[in-house]
């Protein structure tokens, strides 16, 4: 079993590494920060390659799989993605092109390269990682909320389209609330709803994903949440939205 972990340098990447290798996969690590992606392997129990990418960069993703395709990969995890905090016409257009590459395209190009194989070989399991964003708008915060959108409606149509083909490939969408990692500080905001750890998020998604379950949330104040946002008019979830999102600004 070979797992290839996209992000995997902090946060629920690293805990998704260690969450694996604990079960006995062998792992591919790759994020920018070729230090941290060091000091995680030598906490894991299993063989490990690291391969040190930006996926924000316009070839990244390609060479990732080139450097993959051959390994045997049977779990991908789509874990790499980043937020940024301000008004839309105010936020630097350069960062969210680089945020879209990351949170979207990467995920789209690894998503569809990897499935393409997986399915010729009738098995593998997808995970890609989203947000409770992903049920919503997000004003103050709109092209991540926009691209973690992206993914949850990207992965449950592709696990539409597998179940409809009898493939045993399978597909699943992580959609946390607020989580205790890097992701806040670089985004530049702070919870006031309170976060779980990286660690029991990892556990979480590993667990819910190995058993088979598709759309995975990992709290029940989230799932309740999500479930009644169904019931608000939009324009009126977009502005508790905009609350929730604004007292979440760094002081």
């Amino acid at each position: 079993m070979k797992a290839l972990i996209t992000g995997a340098s902090s946060g629920i990447g690293r805990d998704i590494a260690r969450c694996l290798s604990e079960k006995g996969y062998e792992l591919v690590l790759t994020a920018r920060n070729e230090v941290k992606l060091r000091n995680l392997q030598k906490t894991l129990k299993t063989k490990s390659e690291i391969i040190v990418l930006d996926l924000a960069e316009e070839k990244a993703p390609y060479e990732l799989y080139e450097k993959c395709k051959d390994k045997n990969i049977d779990f991908l995890v789509n874990n790499a993605g980043y937020g940024m905090f301000g008004e839309f016409d105010k936020t630097d257009l350069e960062d969210e092109i680089s945020l879209i590459n990351v949170n979207i395209k990467a995920l789209h190009i690894l998503t569809k390269l990897f499935l393409r194989d997986f399915k010729k070989r009738n098995r593998g399991t997808i995970l890609n990682v989203s947000s409770s964003a992903g049920f919503m708008t997000g004003p103050l915060m709109s092209s991540y909320y926009a691209s973690k959108n992206y993914v949850m409606r990207l992965s449950m149509a592709v696990y539409e389209e597998l179940r409809r083909s009898g493939s045993k490939v399978r597909i699943s969408v992580f959609c946390p609330g607020p989580v205790d990692t890097n992701f806040n500080r670089r985004a530049g905001v702070s919870f006031s709803v309170k976060s779980i750890s990286s660690e029991y998020a990892a556990k979480y998604a590993v667990e819910k994903c190995l058993s088979g379950k598709t759309l995975i949330i990992p709290s029940v104040q989230m799932k309740l949440g999500i479930f009644a946002s169904r019931f608000v008019p939009q324009k009126l979830l977009s502005a508790i939205a905009y609350n929730i999102q604004h007292s979440k600004k760094k002081r």
